[in-house]
Formats: structure tokens, sequence, C-alpha cells
């Protein structure tokens, strides 16, 4: 019963009145194409001077684009920034970094088995004294580099220091080394990898050999003027280092580099390789849409419409864009995959508009016939617009400024290109149906023959001899294509057999996209940002092999003042520190805990640390002990406001571990009864794992909800909406279990994918429900024929020219364009399966043989 009441159910108040509305806009068009032909021309020249505010060398940095606006670990950093100031000039230290910091980094790999020896160590040697060497505007590292308490450039390696110039010293000490501590105290966790140790019991075993050594160059990175020079400086180095390390010809060890300003230059690389992929595809797309419009009848054809449809797009593009950016809208390297859409989908609807131009009548005034073009295809052509420009701006509301800024630009295009299809497009439709109504050649203009001349020959008759029609439609004479839907393909689809096969089909395919949604993986990993054959990725992928094992030394904070010399309140923090190193990804043996140091001393000098004068007098003695503890102790009179103690992670290796490490550690320090907070910088990147599914879902089911309210609206049939929405979700679950697949991670960048899904997986299904909808056919087997025959091959050719427009992503050099070649290539293979196969068999389950 709800069913049929579904089906009997109308809702064409928005409908009927925006057709009509259409059809007028049609007519306008078609009597005076010239103004809506020159203005959008117009618009665009003015909008497009908005390009010269396009950045150049500054499309935004790795945290800003990839990272969430607002996440927890922003908000801990400027915590400990405001508590805990750096000198690097004076008293630098790498654990208590609050940022990444500036740097230049190293990773030798040995040759042979270990590079604890004196050829690797000559070599190291030698590497070092060269980078110290290299001089940038006459300044050298040594100027710039952050300096410790004794006024020393802080080493980039412990045991390099250890030899003392020296490459013979590193096999004397050799036999005194263990791991990952030595018995001098110092941690080589982060600086050897591929280690060798002999066998032994407890955490800190003999060191025989390493296969790996890192060294890291802090520069000051502090001030303001300082953090300056030292980017200037590094962004010199990267150019500097490749000759010097081939000049160094080394023999037993291979040498891989990075530097703290790598990752923003990698990314500002992408903008160059963004212009010649968008000009194939404008070009592949333009001669796809000439072939596919293309008619043996010289008058009939429609290459100019073709060749201005695409031009269309690119109008949009332009003048979106440059209309964002006169008003200061940020602009990231993900927008730049923008015109790659909108070129498909300007594309799209130019042959719908093209579709049904044809289907009417030729003898009819231009004028009419683009009334009635309008009012046949600018509702579905609305219905598909609309749905786009909902689910990108509501794709806005992203906490990812590369989310915000790709779907603000698309959907402000897709605006445009909505705009122009229907005027500057329209206008070239009409006057091209000018020039087919006084039968003139597509090419030269001039009038030509109606009918073959047998005294001409057959090539003239083939080549100037146009303007055919369907006598007995009154029609253009329809593309082969319209008839293999009609006669063919709509009847065989039709068939029980086949509504038999394509249901058990689309049951296969959800089973296997909903296994696939459980493989999915979250995280974009920094090695995928850079251009294929960069220098950072071999450096990636080295640290991740051999120095993986030490994870971040995360900073505990009491973020507040407390009696210290409160035994029970040393007790309680004791206890939450204890249930951190508790942790299975923590190395509790490895912490550093000004605290315990301090009652350490205090035992050595008899002072009694239950008493608040001499808890807080005798702090100079734990500061001579261990110097570094006052950089955790910020004291103030007679209070201690902050304080900080150290914990380190290890066996970080994947997403689900950094997602689990960081949760656990603020759930403990929430659940601690001091007031507790954990920092590290790389939490920074950590916080996208905890929002990136969240906001995909809030994206999608707001999206979704929207989609089917526009459905509602003009879709006059609620049943239909309804189906329509299904094709929303079912096409998200398929991307979204494809993408496991085909190794595609859940990330800012894949994200959008499932925005896109919305809109793209709407565009095919609307329009064949709506054509469904609309036919006059009684039976229902009979609609979805008509609805594939009207609209079947435009769907077809929307798809492939869309393809066609991102083809050229799958051979960039840079994963951000691959991944959105694949996920577009899945929206619009499994949209099209959906609203060529699946959506016009399940429309005949559920409408009866006569619709009212």
């Amino acid at each position: 019963m709800a069913a049929r009441g579904l089906r009997r159910l109308h809702t064409d108040c928005v409908e009927r009145p925006l057709s009509r509305m259409l059809r007028d806009l049609g007519g306008l068009v078609g009597a005076h194409p010239w103004p809506f032909l020159l203005v959008p021309l117009a618009l665009t020249g003015g909008l497009g001077a908005g390009f010269k505010y396009l950045p150049r060398n500054d499309l935004g940095d790795l945290e800003g684009m990839y990272t969430p606006i607002g996440g927890p670990a922003k908000a801990e950093r400027r915590f400990v920034l405001a508590h805990f100031p750096t000198d690097d000039a004076a008293r630098f230290s790498p654990q208590r970094l609050s940022t990444e910091g500036s740097f230049a980094s190293f990773i030798a790999v040995a040759d042979e088995d270990s590079l604890l020896t004196r050829e690797a160590f000559a070599e190291l040697l030698a590497l070092d004294a060269a980078f110290r060497r290299i001089a940038i505007g006459g300044v050298s590292f040594d100027s710039l580099c952050a300096r410790t308490g004794n006024a020393t450039c802080s080493s980039p390696n412990p045991l390099l220091s250890a030899v003392q110039g020296d490459p013979g010293r590193i096999e004397a000490l050799l036999p005194t080394l263990t791991f990952p501590i030595t018995e001098d105290g110092l941690f080589l966790g982060p600086f050897l990898g591929g280690e060798k140790l002999l066998p032994g019991v407890g955490p800190v075993r003999p060191l025989r050999g390493a296969k790996a050594m890192r060294l890291i160059y802090f520069l000051q990175n502090d001030v303001s003027s300082r953090r300056e020079a030292s980017k200037i400086w590094l962004k010199a180095f990267l150019k500097r280092i490749p000759g010097v390390l081939d000049s160094l010809k080394f023999k037993f060890i291979r040498v891989f580099y990075i530097s703290s300003v790598s990752k923003k230059e990698e990314l500002e690389k992408l903008t160059g390789k963004v212009i010649p992929l968008a000009t194939i595809a404008y070009f592949l797309t333009i001669v796809f849409t000439i072939v596919s419009c293309a008619r043996m009848d010289c008058v009939r054809t429609k290459i100019w419409v073709s060749f201005f449809g695409v031009m269309s797009a690119g109008l949009s593009v332009v003048s979106s864009f440059g209309l964002l950016l006169f008003c200061g809208m940020p602009f990231v390297i993900t927008a730049a995959n923008s015109p790659f859409l909108i070129l498909g989908v300007g594309v799209d609807d130019m042959f719908i508009l093209v579709s049904c131009w044809q289907k009417t009548q030729v003898k009819k005034c231009v004028k009419d016939r683009m009334a009635d073009t309008y009012a046949d295809a600018a509702i579905s052509v609305t219905i598909t617009t609309l749905t786009d420009v909902l689910a990108f701006y509501i794709g806005i509301e992203s906490s990812f400024m590369s989310i915000r800024s790709f779907c603000l630009y698309t959907g402000t295009a897709f605006v445009f290109c909505y705009i122009y299809n229907l005027t500057f497009l329209g206008a070239v439709i009409a006057l091209n149906g000018r020039r087919e109504e006084s039968n003139r050649h597509w090419l030269t203009f001039q009038k030509v023959m109606d009918k073959p001349q047998d005294s001409k020959s057959p090539m003239y008759n083939r080549c100037c001899i146009g303007g055919f029609i369907d006598e007995s439609t009154g029609a253009e004479i329809e593309h082969p294509m319209n008839g293999f839907f009609k006669n063919y393909y709509g009847p065989f689809l039709m068939h029980t057999w086949t509504k038999l096969f394509v249901t058990v089909l689309y049951l296969a395919y959800l089973v296997s996209s909903s296994y696939g949604c459980g493989q999915l993986k979250e995280g974009i990993n920094v090695r995928n940002l850079a251009v294929d054959r960069s220098y950072v990725i071999p450096y990636y992928d080295l640290e991740e092999k051999y120095f993986s094992e030490y994870g971040p030394r995360v900073m505990v904070i009491v973020k507040e003042s407390i009696p210290y010399w409160n035994s029970s309140v040393r007790a309680d923090l004791e206890n939450c520190m204890q249930s951190m190193e508790n942790l299975s990804y923590v190395d509790k043996d490895l912490s550093e805990s000004w605290l315990r140091t301090y009652q350490t001393v205090a035992k050595g000098i008899s002072s009694n640390l239950n008493d608040r004068s001499s808890f807080i007098g005798n702090l100079s003695a734990l500061f001579r002990v261990h110097p570094e503890s006052e950089w955790d102790v910020n004291v103030s009179a007679m209070e201690i406001p902050v304080s900080r103690f150290f914990i380190q992670t290890i066996n970080i290796t994947n997403v689900e571990k950094k997602k689990e490490l960081l949760n656990q550690f603020r759930q403990l320090a929430e659940d601690c009864k001091l007031s507790l907070m954990v920092y590290h910088p790389a939490f920074i990147y950590f916080d996208q794992y905890n929002v990136i599914i969240k906001n995909t879902i809030h994206s999608v089911l707001s999206a979704a909800g929207a989609m089917l309210i526009t459905s509602l609206l003009l879709i006059p049939n609620p049943l239909c909406s309804l189906w329509v929405t299904f094709a929303i979700t079912s096409v998200i679950v398929g991307v979204s279990g494809f993408m496991a697949f085909w190794n595609v991670s859940l990330d800012s960048i894949s994200m959008i994918s499932l925005v896109i899904c919305i809109g793209f997986s709407v565009d095919f299904s609307a329009h064949i429900s709506y054509a469904f909808i609309a036919s006059e056919e009684p039976r229902v087997n009979d609609k979805a024929v008509e609805s594939l025959y009207r609209l079947g091959y435009p769907v077809l050719q929307g798809a492939v020219s869309t393809i066609a427009g991102i083809l050229v992503l799958s051979m960039s050099s840079t994963y951000i364009f691959r991944t959105f070649f694949k996920i577009m290539f899945l929206v619009i293979v499994l949209g099209l399966v959906h609203g060529l196969v699946f959506i016009p068999v399940f429309l005949t389950f559920f409408f009866g043989d006569i619709i009212p």
C-alpha cells in the first residue's frame, strides 16, 4: 500500500514551474543568442584577472593542508610554546622541541654488513666536514646551528662526536657500546638502525654492528629572524648537496638526505605538473566530444557545439577561480584537481542538451526548438548541478583545509558551469541551429543542397550534401547509438533472465564492496606527497625500514601548579606516569623524569622533599647534576606552575597504532587525578586519524540528505527520488570498498572522492530516473527502454568524456593526481553501471505498468 501510494504521489510543485521558466529561458536564448554568448566571455575576461593573485610558491604547507583545523595537538603546542620557551642559540635540546624544528638530515646505509667500521666512519666524517663547509651567501652551518648549553653546535649523531674526528676510534669503542643506551647514558635509538646485538638479558644489550646511521643537523628556529635565515639556508642547501655528494664518491656507504623545508618544496613542485596535464586533458576531451558528436551529415553535425561545449567548461573554471582569488579565498594544491572534474561535468551537460536538441522538430524555428530543448533537458541538468553544488559546498565544513579549498573552488565552478551551459553554450547551440536552419555547411558556412545530386561525385554528395531529417518523426536522424539502446540494449536488459542476473550481480557487488570497506586503511603517508623519483622518497623508505622502532618521545605536562612537596601528590603523579609507561607502545626504561632524579639527588644531600621551602630551595642541586632538568621545571617564586616529563614510545609502525597510542595517552591524562597534558609535534599529524572517518560520515550523511530533498523537489515522484538516494549510498559503498582493493587509503585527499561520489552518482541515476518518470509509456519495461533510448547515449558520452579528461592523471608522477584518477575512475564506472544497469532494472520492480 505504501509503495502504491508513493507511486501515485507526484511532487511536481517545483519541477513544473521550473520547467516553464527554463522553457522561457531557452526561447529567449534562441531568439537573442548574441548577448548570451558575449556576456560570459566578457565576464570571464574580467574575472580572469584574479589569477594574478594565484600563489606561485606558497600553496600551503603540509600541516596547514592535511591536518585538522583546530586539532587538539595545535592547542597543546600553543601551551608548550607559552610555558616552555626555547633558546636555540644557547640551550637547544631536540627532545624538547615543540615544533618539527629546522634541520638537514642524512641517512647513511652501509654497502656491507655494518657501517661501524673505520672505512665507513672515514666517509661519514668526510660527509660531516663537507656539510659544514657549505656556505650560502657567506653563511655557514656553524653560524646558524642550534647550540647546546656549552655553546657548541648540537651533535648530529652521538657516535660521530665520540670518535673525535678519528675514524679508527669507532673500532676501539665498539666492544664497549650498548644499545639503545650507552654506558654514558646516550640514547642511540633515533640514530642507529639495522643494529646487530649480542644475546643478553634486559633491555640494554651489547652492540656489534648497524646497517644504517642517521645524522641530524639542527638550525636555529626559535626566533622569526633566525627561522627565516635557516629556511633560506636550507633551500640553498638542497640545491647544493647533490653536487657535494657526487664529489665525495663514497665507496662504503650510500647517503640520502632531506630537510625541514623539503615537504613544502615538494608540494610546490606539484603546481608545475598541473598545466601540462590540464592541456592534454582538454585536448583529449575536445577530440572525444567532436568524434562522438560528429555526423556524416555536413549540416547536422555538431562539431562546433562540441568544441564550444569544452570551451564553456574552461570559461567556468577561469571565472570561478578568478572570482575566489579576487575574494582572497585560500588556494591549495588539491583545488588544482577541479578543472578536470568541471571538464567532465560540463561536457556531460552538453551531451544532454545536444541529445534533446536532436529530438526536437527540425521544421520549427530556432526559438521554439531551443524552448523545447530547455524544457526537456534543463530540469535534468539542474538536478545534477544542484546536487553537485550542494555536495561540494557541504564539504566546505570539513576539518581539513585541503578539502575546504577543493570543495569551495569546485562548487563555485559548478555554479558557473551551469550558468554558462544555459547561456554561452545555449547561444552556441542556437547559432548552430540558425546555420542548420539555412542548411549551411558546418565548415564553409555556404548553403548546400539537402538531396544527393546525380551529377556530382559520391565524395561531393558525402561531404557537401546535408540537412537530412527523419520524415516519420520530423526530427533529426537519430544517432546509431540511440538506436542501439532502443532496439538492442534496452530490450535485452528488460528480459526476465537478464533482470535476475543483474540482481545477482548487484548482490555480489554489494558483498565485495562491504568487505572492502572493512579493509580500508586510514591516514596519509608523507612520502606520497612528493613527486615520483624525488630525493625524499628513498629517505622516507629507509627511515621506515631502519628507524621505526623508536617513535615519538612524548612530553607529559603537568598543566597547573601542584604541591610537589606533598608526598600523596607525588604518589598520584607517579601512578599517572606508571599507567602511561605500562602501555604496550612504551619502553618504561627510557623515560625521563626530573622528579625521580630529584628524589635521588635529595637523598644524597639529605633534603626533606616534604617541606615546601626545602623542595623549592634545593632544586638548584638537581640542576647542577642534571642541567637539562631546568628546562622542564618552570619555577616562579615558591610555586611550580608547570613542569614536564618524557616517555619514549616504541614500535609505532602503522596508522592504527598511532591512533591507538594517541587516544590511550590522552585518555590516561584525562583520567589522572592531576591536570595532565601529553604532546609531541607528531601529534599534530596524528590528530587526522581521529577525525577523518567522523568528517567523512558527517559529509556523506549531510550531502545525501540534501540530495534526497533536492530529488524530491525536482523529480516528480518520491519513490523515484528514493531510488536516486539509494544509488548515492550504493556508489559510496562501492567506491569505498574498491579503494581498499586498489591500495588507496582514506585520507584528506581520498575523502574528497566520497564528496564527489555523491554528486556524480546522482548525475547518472537522476538522468535515467527523470526520463523514466517523464516517459508516457504505459508499461514499466517500455518506460525503462525509452529512458535508455533518450538519455542512455548522452550518459555514456558523459562518462567516457570524463574518463578521457582524467585519463592523463593516471600518468602523473604525483600521488595526489594518481589517487584522484583512481577515485574518479571508480566513481564514473560505478555510477555509470548504476545508471545504465541497476537503476533501470530496479525501477521496474517498484512501479506498476500504469503510473497515474
